[in-house]
């Protein structure tokens, strides 16, 4: 790290800027959570318990610290708050800051940022509801694309060639999976999810990043099994994997691929 970032931004002040602005986001994302799956607006009404409907005042909804200050419960009924609210919050400033630590002040960093953001919040849509809301994914292609336009419009060909590769490649499992194994293999929030990644990741990183996935999720599965918590051909959620590959291929998936094509 240099005396200065990207900006001229003296180092302290530029993470503790990315760190509030990240922590805002993480409390937006929760507003996301809750109510896209439902098909809510993320606008209104504002933010209230969902026990008591009591609106949430400014000073009981400051990202992490409310929650320490209230431990975990509504100010007015005392119903307890799901810890959700406090690890999206806190997912969302390690993602930031981890952003602003590998690429600096930087359309880059911006870009990996913002895929990180969309990616919890599909994750936890999925582990809560099984599903991942089109207003996440298909929104989120769209911003894939645009940010690669720079430097160059040419960057656009490679996050579409991602999209078509990764969307279709899910796709083609969904298609299958009925007429090899009988059932249903591959949702259609998954599909998206990928098609989103590979917009932002491009074709060579979306690679990795289902590549991280599958494997993450495999031995998730395989230790379930032995553990006995999870039964043979019982369902589990594969968007939080694909989602945890999105990242790591995100921040990691350049020196991963230069080592392998090395």
């Amino acid at each position: 790290m240099t005396a200065t970032l990207s900006g001229g931004l003296p180092p302290v002040f530029a993470w503790t800027l990315v760190a509030v602005i990240a922590a805002v986001l993480g409390s937006f994302l929760n507003v996301c959570i809750s109510r896209l799956p439902a098909g809510e607006s993320i606008v209104s009404p504002p933010s209230h318990c969902p026990r008591c409907q009591t609106p949430i005042r400014s000073y009981d909804n400051i990202p992490l610290l409310s929650f320490a200050v209230l431990r975990g419960r509504c100010r007015g009924c005392r119903a307890p708050i799901s810890w959700r609210y406090p690890i999206v919050e806190a997912l969302a400033v390690v993602i930031g800051l981890l952003a602003l630590g590998s690429f600096g002040l930087s359309w880059d960093g911006l870009r990996v940022f913002v895929l990180g953001l969309l990616l919890v919040a599909a994750t936890f849509t999925d582990f809560e509801t099984h599903l991942i809301p089109d207003a996440i994914t298909l929104p989120g292609i769209g911003l894939g694309l645009l940010f690669q336009l720079y430097p160059s419009p040419r960057g656009l060909i490679d996050g579409l060639v991602g999209a078509l590769v990764a969307g279709g490649l899910f796709y083609l499992i969904a298609w299958l999976s009925p007429k090899v194994f009988g059932r249903e293999g591959m949702g259609g929030g998954d599909i998206k999810l990928a098609a989103m990644m590979g917009a932002f990741l491009g074709w060579k990183l979306v690679l990795v990043a289902i590549y991280f996935g599958v494997m993450t999720g495999g031995l998730c599965a395989v230790l379930l099994l032995v553990a006995r918590q999870r039964r043979l051909g019982q369902y589990l959620a594969f968007g939080p994997f694909l989602a945890l590959g999105g990242v790591a291929a995100a921040f990691w998936g350049r020196p991963v691929l230069a080592w392998y094509l090395g």
